[in-house]
């Protein structure tokens, strides 16, 4: 199947309907409005779509209305259902042939289902997750895993190029970046998990948490993740870039493929605990880093 392009379409700028805009959705939307996009942005709550509006985009009342005669529908929800509920109110404004950028991490159950639902409709289905947080959203430095048809990389290229510093196409087949996304999040919430341990470790000994970070300044595991999270922790600042609620959500998915797949991640299990206990104490709005209140003597 061959991509169509909306009625008076400019060659390499595709129209963009974008699906959800929340931390990911909304930095996502302004990289592509400042690559000169043409978009539509909805959200179920539509006072957090409003602000784009004076980026450029046109926010509307409705999935439908959003998706209508766009090239590339970009879904950026938080995960399998709230991708199925919007893909469905969306219907009645799709086409064959449109292309489907889905970059939620759904999991690997998800991932299959989405893409039957878009063969039944005729869509260009990219399982296209993405590899980065709020900064790298709002700045177009994502890291975009993308596996589909070949058909669909001329259309979707430019929105890819607009929201990414890189893009990895790892395979024809819907599932194949989803399980790349998986073992990349399964290094992101171990490292998360090791810097609130650390920090957590060095206040019940005592010791100012400063000394620590001052011991791995410079040294081969030093690293801008644990300064930045550190530095989060020490200031009280908890703003998500990635909200501790939607790491669980992570952390659950990849235990599920690993159960699949006969591996036992001992590690993922005890942050996915560690993150239902922060979850559970009010954190679960905060940045994940807030695993570290988990881990702290009341």
């Amino acid at each position: 199947m061959t991509t169509s392009s909306s009625a008076g379409a400019t060659p390499g700028r595709p129209s963009v309907a974008v699906l959800g805009t929340g931390i990911m959705g909304s930095g996502m939307t302004r990289s592509l409005l400042r690559a000169g996009l043409p978009v539509r942005a909805w959200n179920r709550t539509r006072a957090k779509a409003d602000p784009l509006a004076v980026d450029g985009a046109t926010v509307t009342d409705t999935a439908q209305e959003a998706v209508l005669g766009a090239d590339v529908v970009l879904t950026a929800l938080n995960d399998g259902p709230s991708v199925v509920e919007t893909l469905t109110a969306a219907a009645p404004g799709l086409r064959p042939g449109q292309v489907w950028l889905q970059s939620a991490t759904v999991g690997l159950d998800a991932t299959c289902d989405l893409a039957h639902r878009a063969a039944d409709l005729g869509l260009l289905y990219l399982d296209a997750p993405v590899s980065g947080t709020r900064q790298p959203a709002e700045q177009g430095t994502l890291t975009v895993f993308v596996s589909g048809p070949s058909g669909a990389r001329t259309t979707a290229l430019p929105v890819l190029e607009a929201i990414g510093q890189r893009t990895l196409w790892v395979g024809e087949e819907p599932g194949a970046a989803t399980r790349l996304k998986l073992v990349a999040n399964t290094w992101v919430i171990n490292l998360v998990s090791s810097v609130a341990e650390c920090l957590n470790l060095a206040e019940g000994l005592g010791l100012d948490p400063q000394l620590f970070l001052d011991a791995m300044k410079g040294g081969p595991l030093d690293t801008p993740y644990l300064r930045g999270k550190s530095a989060a922790v020490l200031s009280g600042d908890l703003t998500p870039s990635f909200a501790l609620s939607t790491a669980l959500k992570d952390a659950r998915l990849i235990l599920d493929a690993a159960g699949t797949a006969g591996v036992t991640l001992d590690l993922v299990a005890a942050a996915a605990e560690r993150f239902a206990r922060a979850e559970a104490a009010g954190h679960g709005d905060q940045d994940m880093i807030a695993t570290y209140y988990a881990g702290r003597a009341e």
